[in-house]
């Protein structure tokens, strides 16, 4: 009756759906009906288990914490981005990833100058291409200019390259790609999400960040050196807190710790 339960246990597949087995431990921990609308990022009991740890043992807390989340369709997609990348200055509007262009949240698509669905983390790299899980998930996706991201191709990420015509301040050679300093640590931090959220459990992929490029198909991405200084040189800002709030109150119900918690980056790489 609105108090609120702490369940220990073994989470696996219960039936059709993930869910606690063999618990083990149930204790009160409050009884405020509002605590679960609370916002969870940087305090409260979200990250509660990974509290404390480093290395492994941070990843595997923080895995277990934003593992089960609710997954949307890649059509729905569309509308999600309207919301979670609108410009703070126009409503009607959405800022591109690469470009940082403001454009009209209907002008998406597959035209010249439209904007299309970016996987940051490249789905060739795993080959999971669309489907629901690694293929939809909203925090390593991004609006860009349909152009720019035929450009960017499944390229890594490292620095280096030629100025991008419609992207100047991007930067691209033969296998890697320099998107523009607003949003190199946004880049890398979503790049350390992926890796931490799919690791090879329940029929996903294990997915991780590698010093190499031109990854091919492998289910890795780097280069992790250029992305751990990426993240230090473009701290997190007001856009990205905002995007991680709407993905985890609307649509996933989870959270990209490393915008919550950027000290969580160096724990564990």
């Amino acid at each position: 009756m609105g108090a609120k339960l702490k369940v220990t246990g073994q989470l696996t597949a219960y039936y059709s759906h993930p869910g606690l087995k063999n618990t083990s431990q149930m204790a009160i921990v409050g009884t405020d009906d509002t605590s679960e609308d609370a916002p969870e990022g940087s305090s409260g009991d979200y990250y509660e288990n990974a509290l404390g740890k480093s290395g492994s043992s941070l990843k595997t807390a923080l895995h277990n914490i934003i593992d089960d989340h609710t997954e949307i369709s890649y059509s729905n997609v569309w509308e999600a981005l309207r919301n979670t990348d609108e410009d703070p200055a126009n409503q009607n509007n959405v800022i591109l990833l690469y470009t940082g262009r403001s454009q009209s949240k209907t002008s998406n698509g597959s035209s010249i100058d439209s904007w299309n669905r970016e996987h940051v983390w490249a789905k060739s790299h795993g080959d999971f291409g669309t489907s629901m899980g690694e293929g939809t998930d909203l925090h390593h996706l991004r609006p860009t200019d349909v152009s720019v991201n035929s450009s960017r191709g499944n390229k890594d990420f490292d620095n280096g390259g030629t100025a991008q015509k419609e992207a100047p301040d991007t930067y691209a050679d033969s296998d890697s790609w320099e998107p523009r300093d607003e949003v190199k640590g946004d880049v890398a931090r979503m790049i350390f999400y992926m890796a931490v959220r799919y690791e090879g459990d329940n029929g996903e992929l294990d997915l991780e960040v590698t010093e190499k490029v031109n990854n091919g198909s492998a289910p890795l991405h780097g280069k992790l050196s250029t992305l751990l200084q990426w993240h230090q040189q473009d701290p997190v800002d007001d856009f990205e807190r905002n995007r991680n709030d709407v993905i985890y109150q609307d649509y996933q119900h989870n959270r990209n710790p490393f915008i919550d918690h950027p000290e969580w980056v160096e724990a564990i790489w």
